[in-house]
């Protein structure tokens, strides 16, 4: 049932944080990047608390402390892969769902051979030692004393009093720079000033938060086929698809991961709700990092079991599922799209605060280029702003998942009603994201739901995040209605979309891809809702998350709503 490729530790002591179109008219939207010179890196890796001296200097690295990190290289032709971006996900161009393998990406956007080679020899001649990446991944993973980052980046590691958490943090004094006679586009691993948090929320947590007792959190867990009535992933399944014919045949998914798990949590959670796992799920470390995580060593792997769980529920019959693992985002997601065989559907239900919110860009590109479809939490504290963790969902190129309140009409029954959930992440994009093209479409934001038209809006879709879900977790007894948010909605949605994909592949055609580019003009024409929404979509018109509140048709608390059946039916017959 299982396999696992690594149980290594991890190499660095926190978590980088440099960190799921209609025409060309898409590229532009995103924005054309600087032009670059010789010995520059592309991306900020400077936190503005220190470039501001708003953050006290406490100290430095020691020189001999081992660092890990992983150097990304440019692509080698943006303008042409914006173009390519925008015909690919252009249903009237020639060029639609015409997607690349990973090796035909490199051979037209990815660095050239003698470019990879050159940056792997400098990195060696300053001292640090390859461990990972591939040209295919556009990186270099590296290990070396932080007198060797110093030297070959032009930097000071220093540490510093965090403004906001009670820790200190890591940082370059200044933006690195070269010798190489070609620039960088990242390196990931320079800073923790941001540590990834799982997206998901404990009831009691939030009733600590809010000043009410646990027992005062409205839950609607009065329907679900698990024990005290809680939701199973089975039961997702079965309010939003409700059919039998589409299990996930043929379809590859992947979970974004920044810890590993214990498959005997997973293991425990079948064998209490009497059910069979026949997906084979791999545990893949992307960068070294362990794959292992136990409670008796402090990890903790709820997150993780959650993901694989809906996931699994809602696409039961799955070719593989597996989970990227990994200390650097841009580690995991180079994996992501380059792996065999490759994820064309992914859920993320992490959320971090990047020092550069382009920094991944390239690689969401490159998913829209090959065909996948990346899905993101969109977060549990109401309305985005600059103090909660928004990333990546804002990111265009991402298909953002908020959350609802779901009732069913039994145990394993049909979808009943939906409201917004009161804590669905959504807004306007904090990290000052352009507009994409799509919600650009007349209609799509309007005086009702109070969307931006100059920057990217979320969430895009949304799905259950009440506290109704059955969770096992970290080697010890299972839980019923105490765990909720975007985490669940997130790989719910990446598993909606291996069935379509399925249906898809089934009829002789490509996978669906980038989502958004299809949906937003299939439920928004004419500044009118379409027929096809109404069959497409629950649209949830009532509920409150923060600043907005779910209206008609598109809205920044629930997107366009959680998926239907027929959803399925209409990507299926779309070209």
């Amino acid at each position: 049932m299982t396999s696992t490729d690594s149980t290594g530790t991890r190499f660095s002591n926190g978590l980088a944080r440099k960190t799921c179109g209609l025409s060309v008219a898409i590229a532009l939207a995103f924005g054309a990047s600087a032009v670059a010179h010789a010995g520059d890196v592309e991306t900020h890796h400077v936190r503005e608390t220190v470039h501001s001296n708003l953050a006290q200097q406490v100290g430095s690295l020691p020189a001999a402390k081992l660092m890990s990190l992983d150097v990304v290289l440019p692509l080698r032709d943006k303008a042409g892969l914006d173009a390519f971006v925008a015909d690919v996900t252009n249903p009237n161009s020639l060029n639609y769902q015409n997607y690349l393998t990973p090796q035909q990406f490199t051979a037209q956007f990815g660095p050239t051979q003698n470019d990879y080679d050159t940056v792997v020899q400098y990195l060696q001649r300053y001292g640090f030692t390859v461990t990972g990446g591939s040209r295919d991944g556009m990186d270099i993973q590296v290990i070396g004393p932080v007198s060797a980052v110093e030297a070959a980046f032009n930097v000071t590691m220093r540490t510093y009093r965090h403004p906001t958490e009670n820790r200190t943090f890591y940082s370059p004094d200044r933006e690195p720079t070269t010798s190489l006679a070609i620039p960088l586009w990242h390196i990931s691993g320079l800073d923790n000033y941001s540590i990834p948090k799982p997206l998901y929320v404990k009831k009691s947590d939030y009733a600590a938060a809010h000043g009410i007792s646990p027992d005062q959190v409205v839950s609607h867990a009065t329907t679900g086929s698990g024990p005290s009535a809680s939701f199973l992933g089975s039961d997702m399944r079965a309010a939003y698809y409700g059919g039998t014919a589409l299990n996930g045949k043929g379809q590859n998914l992947g979970l974004l991961e920044y810890y590993g798990t214990d498959l005997a949590d997973l293991n425990t959670y079948y064998k209490n709700v009497k059910q069979t796992n026949k997906v084979p799920v791999t545990l893949l470390s992307t960068d070294g990092t362990s794959t292992a995580c136990v409670a008796s060593s402090g990890c903790d792997d709820t997150e993780q079991t959650l993901d694989m769980t809906q996931a699994l529920g809602m696409a039961p019959g799955l070719a593989s599922l597996v989970m990227y693992v990994g200390s650097t985002d841009t580690a995991i997601i180079s994996k992501m799209t380059t792996h065999s065989p490759l994820p064309t559907t992914i859920g993320c239900s992490w959320g971090w605060t990047p020092a550069d919110p382009t920094t991944l860009d390239p690689y969401f590109e490159k998913m829209a280029a090959q065909g996948q479809t990346f899905f993101a939490a969109s977060g549990d504290s109401s309305t985005w702003s600059a103090s909660n963790e928004a990333w990546p969902a804002d990111d265009a190129y991402v298909i953002s998942v908020g959350g609802t309140d779901l009732t069913t009409t039994k145990a394993a029954g049909p979808w009943k009603s939906e409201t917004a959930w009161v804590d669905g992440g959504g807004g306007i994009s904090p990290d000052s994201i352009a507009i994409p093209s799509w919600q650009k479409i007349a209609g799509v934001i309007n005086t009702s739901n109070k969307g931006s038209t100059k920057y990217r809006n979320g969430p895009d879709v949304s799905a259950n995040a009440n506290f109704t879900f059955y969770v096992c977790a970290d080697q010890t007894t299972c839980t019923a209605n105490n765990y909720g948010g975007t985490s669940f909605a997130a790989p719910m949605w990446a598993g909606f979309v291996a069935l379509i994909n399925q249906q898809r592949v089934a009829d002789g055609k490509k996978r669906v891809g980038s989502f958004n580019a299809t949906v937003y003009p299939e439920n928004e024409s004419g500044g009118k809702l379409t027929t096809t929404y109404t069959t497409d979509f629950h649209d949830i018109t009532s509920g409150t998350s923060g600043s907005y509140s779910a209206v008609k048709g598109y809205d920044l608390v629930t997107g366009w709503g959680s998926p239907k059946a027929g959803l399925i039916t209409t990507l299926a017959n779309s070209p």
